[in-house]
């Protein structure tokens, strides 16, 4: 499984990710500044997951039917990086075989998957 994690979800969620083996592409350390137009090309080229903390994606993922991977919305109340972790962590091993092609909204205390419109 291959990861991209969004500028706003930060370094410490990418290099966890890294620290547990998987393949992670960091928007924040890689293409600090892109458009999030160009964020959702590059997962979708790269068959990346998205893990973002912004809303907007869910816009271009639901109103604009945009194809996509995956996507991990974490909107959490704490935005501090071992939260993010926390939760993060808990999806990948509670819901593994779950999370590829689904739109995923997580807080610290629900997680809620959307029906994804990929074809």
């Amino acid at each position: 499984m291959k990861f991209l994690v969004d500028e706003c979800s930060g370094p410490a969620l990418a290099s966890w990710l890294r620290d547990q083996n998987f393949d992670v592409f960091s928007i924040y350390e890689n293409a600090c500044g892109i458009s999030d137009e160009e964020v959702i090309r590059i997962a979708t080229h790269e068959n990346r997951i998205l893990i973002t903390n912004d809303k907007d994606f869910g816009e271009m993922i639901f109103r604009d039917e945009r194809i996509h991977r995956g996507v991990i919305l974490l909107r959490l109340e704490d935005e501090r990086s071992i939260n993010k972790i926390k939760v993060l962590s808990h999806i990948l091993k509670t819901y593994w075989d779950s999370i590829e092609d689904t739109f995923i909204v997580a807080t610290e205390k629900r997680i809620r998957f959307a029906k994804s419109l990929n074809p």
